[in-house]
């Protein structure tokens, strides 16, 4: 049922609730006055404290006694280096040779062993480990026999005829022993690494160009000079047509040394001078991509063979460097030619280690030490060591070393690889000095501890390596610009540091930089401090 109000009702309605709000409002008003009016304590804005972080040094570490084996440790901090007697000082602005690579050879019997002896994914797991980028193995060099050498399982050249027979056009040149497990090994390694440098060498020429008409022993026949040229060139040929690009090369593998039981071949320095300036040199010139000729390819003890080749300019001019091998004498050798010759390069192409009486104690502080530390020291540009792979044998091999050994060793029934100390010896240099790394200054500590230091090009990373030879731990400190750390090294151990020199000055600049004060009761802010964002 509705209402019915007479007009003066609803006007007293009406005042009655205006009268009701303006009280409402007065009082919410004065409310708000009395509060805005009581007091806050004042708030202190939260400072954080300025603690740059100090560069961390990374490290490897191997010991002789095969406790560790290429093991990361702990990081080490850098410091400020004013009150630290220092021993190895880093000088990036003193540089040296630029780095091509490390590698093995893949030898007939390391490449009949990995096609032959492993299943497919054994193989290119094996592959990967070896040539693939860090934290692999990171080989990037390798070397090939031109014909048989002693790690192959027949002795053979690549234009064998029967005896009486000659082929001076080489109508019966063919790879037909590299088909089925050379080349395929190498095509795989260059899917992995398309970078792969290649060095290949012979050891025989065929038969019927030498003055023994047999593999083993001889000299190489002056009437054939140009067409043993034409061989090694038509082998450049043959190879690239699979793909397979040949870096350097070399006229014969150890000319001054004759074996009695695989093929070889003598090539006085008379006979390599008349084969290059006339022949070898002339042809490769012009081509490309270029090959390069590299002389010597033997020991470091007789330094005047490649001297008094490179010191005939006919012949000279066509050389782009010296191959060393590392049976006698000493690497000083490469500095030695290095002084006479600074615009030729210098490579290590071969060096094997074994199950011999000097290796009972094993092979890392010898390989590490006089071959990869003392050769990069003395000009190496790249470091090539013999077998890549061998069984458990030392083979299969044709006559020459029984005992020598290859970077892994697989197990001929069942595919499983060992890693020898070689392959740690070379992991400490080829997983972090990258190809176009220069070798930089650092300073010699006491005998007995022994360092080389490198920058890569990529990134500005520092590589130093360490070898302490003593039996006992010695600690060392090592300086680059104003930075320091120091490290006691194991009895007998090798190590590996690398750090980034940028990130070292600039978090020295940080922790060297004065303090921001601040007032009471001010906001908290953000600054710049050695090119890096902290809050203030």
């Amino acid at each position: 049922m509705g209402c019915v109000c007479t007009m003066d009702e609803r006007k007293g309605v009406s005042s009655w609730m205006a009268i009701s709000s303006i009280v409402l409002i007065t009082l919410l008003a004065l409310t708000a006055l009395h509060v805005s009016r009581r007091q806050h304590p004042a708030i202190k804005p939260r400072v954080i404290p300025t603690h740059p972080m100090r560069p961390a040094v990374q490290l490897w570490l191997s010991t002789a006694d095969r406790r560790l084996r290429l093991a990361h440790q702990p990081d080490i901090e850098m410091s400020a280096h004013e009150a630290l007697p220092v021993e190895v000082v880093i000088d990036v602005n003193k540089t040296y040779q630029s780095i091509v690579g490390f590698g093995a050879a893949l030898t007939d019997s390391s490449a009949w062993l990995l096609q032959n002896k492993m299943n497919e994914q054994q193989r290119s797991a094996l592959l990967h480990e070896l040539f693939g980028p860090p934290p692999n193995l990171n080989l990037t060099m390798t070397r090939l026999t031109i014909g048989a050498s002693d790690f192959s399982l027949r002795p053979y050249t690549l234009d064998d005829l029967p005896v009486g027979e000659v082929d001076p056009q080489l109508l019966h040149f063919n790879i037909t022993f590299n088909l089925h497990d050379v080349i395929p090994t190498v095509r795989e390694v260059l899917a992995i690494n398309p970078q792969l440098r290649i060095i290949a060498s012979p050891w025989s020429a065929p038969a019927w160009m030498k003055t023994s008409a047999n593999l083993i022993g001889g000299e190489l026949l002056e009437q054939f000079e140009g067409t043993y040229a034409n061989y090694l060139v038509k082998y450049l040929d043959t190879y690239r047509g699979y793909g397979i690009p040949i870096f350097a090369l070399t006229l014969q593998n150890e000319p001054g040394f004759v074996p009695v039981t695989y093929p070889g071949m003598e090539v006085p320095a008379s006979t390599r001078e008349r084969i290059i300036a006339q022949y070898l040199g002339p042809a490769l010139a012009s081509r490309e991509p270029k090959t390069r000729i590299l002389g010597w390819d033997h020991n470091w003890d007789e330094p005047g063979q490649p001297l008094s080749v490179l010191a005939n300019p006919d012949v000279a001019r066509y050389i782009a460097g010296i191959a060393w091998h590392c049976y006698r004498g000493s690497p000083y050798a490469q500095s030695q030619v290095h002084r006479a010759f600074p615009r030729k390069d210098t490579y290590i192409t071969e060096c094997s280690g074994g199950d011999w009486e000097s290796s009972k104690n094993g092979e890392l502080l010898w390989f590490t030490r006089d071959l990869l530390l003392a050769g990069l020291r003395h000009w190496a540009r790249g470091i090539v060591y013999w077998n890549l792979a061998l069984d458990e044998h030392y083979g299969p091999h044709f006559g020459g070393c029984d005992t020598c050994k290859g970077v892994v060793t697989i197990d001929s029934r069942t595919g499983e690889v060992s890693r020898n100390d070689e392959y740690y010896a070379f992991a400490h240099f080829s997983r972090f000095v990258l190809p176009g790394a220069v070798r930089v200054g650092s300073s010699e500590t006491d005998k007995g501890i022994d360092n080389v230091a490198f920058q890569n090009a990529a990134g500005g990373s520092i590589v130093l390596v360490m070898v302490n030879s003593h039996t006992d731990a010695r600690r060392v400190s090592v300086k680059q610009d104003q930075a320091s750390f120091q490290y006691t090294l194991p009895p007998q151990s090798v190590a590996t540091f690398v750090w980034n020199p940028d990130q070292t000055s600039r978090r020295m600049d940080a922790t060297n930089s004065p303090q921001v004060k601040k007032s009471p009761g001010t906001t908290a802010t953000s600054a710049t401090i050695g090119g890096r964002k902290v809050a203030q």
